[in-house]
């Protein structure tokens, strides 16, 4: 595999000249989701030139096929001529020539994934980010760059480059910039305001039943939150892409813009309208954690290898806390939306046996191989709620020891001051700035809390901001198997077995078709079903497994048929009002 080694010093190459790298992607067969690309590279004096597309695309640790629809490639130099090329791996080309030329290469995208927010074109936009595009030589690597669309005329670009010398022409300092600068092309709405003397747009593609009339009001009040934590902004314009879909969805962060994506009919509900200000939020938030601090092993980025850190947890995770914090800070949500939301974390990493196994290091440094699905809930954790969970330990933590004093968002405003790229920063470094802050050691909650599994006392952590963790007190008790199903025509089909509960230890397995409980033929729902049986009784399960009937005992477990909630302590003590105060920004509820 060649690596992408080149970052700041380029002297030593053997160029003839400095010029900029020349861009161009033609869109005249929009339907079939193809695109065709050509690239002019300066001159230069070398036998031959690699070409590479990335391997991956950054705010996605993981190794995707992004070359698989190129074709039609072909080379030419100065003259016009042919050049002789070969593919040294799946995503290098290698062009060969005998002199100093330039090198023109020509090829084909095949753009139907939208879903890898990586390439995308269809009749009505394109979705244009560098990784799924623009191939790249380290050689160049640093050189200015001009990219020209040659779109449908009724199409309108956007992007957080700046323009270049027409609407669809674009120019970035280099290619790292290039490929951390998206494009949005197509029939779109766009919307332009200002804050604070800094420009921003929201572009959205897509119909459906969202209000840009809200989106903006919420939005501006968002962006002046960053002061919250970072002493500046690092942009003066950014740009929001919304695509309004039917299936895809999720968000990347970018250098100073962000793609979103929900499905069309996920924005006017409250709780989906939340879902979709939270994502901008967390989006938001990268542009301090991520695009400009990161963690060693992802500075510089090498497209085409994995990029290893223990830290992702605190690159992706800390996002996701802070984001709860600049919402509510900016009277987005409510208390109540903060707690539901905290509720859905604390109970999906108590209901996920992974968390006994790996720590938050551990899962970020396998970020790049880490499998969904009943065995990963069951061995592994998740960068994003472990993260979150771990920054709002060690937020509280840090309130505690310092009598609200200090908190997690210091330490940012420090990585932000210590570590701006091109510096990276590591484990101990983030130690040490804990230490700097607070004026204590937290080396060993490091160690019980990032390198160990985490095992956190939640009624001991959110006693002390004044709230608690409690069953409503309409929950009834409940007979559990410890499993998840779905309905599988007459039967439930085992989706997930937790490790070491009632149904893993009498021998189901996710895949397994439930058929009946102790000569109960399964209702339509695993719930429904189990409201006929009491705890700690054991039963027999009949299932199906490889097309033939089986049978196994199982003693069922107690549970309750609603989950904890996370609630405001009714008559916080003045120093719990305080806490909370200085934690989340805000009043408690009940601040008498």
């Amino acid at each position: 595999m060649i690596k992408n080694t080149a970052w700041l010093a380029l002297t030593a190459l053997p160029f003839l000249s400095f010029a900029e790298v020349e861009y161009r992607l033609k869109i005249d067969q929009p339907e079939h989701h193809l695109g065709n690309v050509s690239i002019s590279f300066p001159k230069l004096a070398q036998s031959h030139i690699d070409i590479q597309l990335p391997d991956w695309r950054t705010g996605r640790y993981e190794i995707l096929n992004l070359a698989n629809g190129v074709r039609l490639f072909s080379a030419t130099n100065s003259l016009g001529v042919e050049l002789d090329w070969n593919k040294v791996d799946k995503n290098t080309w290698r062009v060969h020539f005998d002199k100093p030329t330039e090198v023109k290469v020509n090829y084909q995208v095949y753009a139907n994934e939208l879903g890898l927010r990586a390439r995308h074109i269809d009749d009505s936009h394109a979705f244009i980010d560098a990784s799924g595009f623009f191939m790249f030589s380290d050689s160049f690597r640093q050189e200015p760059i001009n990219v020209e669309l040659e779109v449908p005329k009724a199409w309108r670009s956007v992007s957080g480059m700046k323009f270049g010398d027409n609407e669809h022409s674009f120019v970035a300092q280099n290619y790292d910039v290039l490929l951390d600068s998206p494009i949005e092309t197509g029939i779109n709405d766009l919307s332009k305001f200002e804050v604070d003397g800094r420009q921003y747009e929201l572009v959205v593609w897509g119909e459906g039943n969202y209000d840009i009339a809200l989106m903006l009001r919420d939005l501006k009040k968002l962006v002046k939150t960053g002061s919250l934590i970072w002493d500046d902004y690092p942009y003066e314009r950014y740009v929001f892409m919304v695509h309004a879909t039917s299936g895809a969805r999720g968000a990347t962060e970018h250098l100073n813009s962000t793609i979103i994506q929900r499905h069309r009919d996920k924005f006017s509900k409250r709780k989906d309208y939340i879902g979709f200000i939270s994502t901008a939020a967390h989006e938001f938030i990268h542009t301090w954690n991520v695009k400009n601090y990161r963690p060693s092993g992802l500075v510089p980025y090498d497209y085409v290898d994995i990029n290893y850190s223990d830290l992702l947890w605190l690159a992706e995770g800390s996002t996701s806390y802070l984001e709860d914090y600049l919402l509510l800070s900016a009277g987005i949500t409510t208390n109540q939306e903060y707690f539901k939301s905290l509720t859905r974390s604390i109970n999906r990493h108590l209901a996920t046996p992974g968390r006994e196994v790996q720590s938050a290091a551990e899962t970020s440094f396998d970020k790049w191989i880490n499998q969904g699905g009943d065995h990963g809930r069951n061995y592994s954790t998740n960068i994003y709620s472990e993260g979150a969970l771990i920054s709002m330990a060690l937020d509280i933590t840090l309130l505690k020891d310092s009598d609200g004093a200090v908190n997690y968002k210091d330490v940012h405003r420090e990585l932000y001051k210590q570590f701006k790229l091109p510096k990276s920063f590591t484990s101990q470094d983030v130690k040490n700035i804990l230490k700097q802050v607070s004026g204590k050691d937290y080396s060993h909650w490091w160690t019980t809390h990032v390198d160990s599994p985490l095992d956190i006392d939640f009624d001991e952590l959110l006693s002390l901001v004044g709230l608690q963790h409690v069953l409503p007190t309409s929950a009834e008790i409940t007979a559990s198997i410890n499993a998840q199903a779905s309905i599988s025509g007459e039967l439930l089909l085992l989706t997930h077995v937790a490790r070491n509960g009632a149904a893993w230890n009498g021998g189901l397995t996710a895949g397994d078709k439930i058929v009946a409980i102790d000569g109960h033929h399964v209702r339509n729902s695993l719930a429904q079903t189990l409201k006929l049986l009491k705890p700690e009784k054991k039963v027999r399960v009949d299932f199906i497994r490889r097309h033939k009937i089986h049978s196994t005992y199982i003693t069922l477990e107690k549970d309750y048929n609603m989950p904890k909630e996370v609630k405001a302590i009714k008559n916080p003590s003045k120093l719990q009002r305080r806490m909370y105060q200085s934690w989340m920004g805000v009043p408690h509820p009940y601040n008498m």
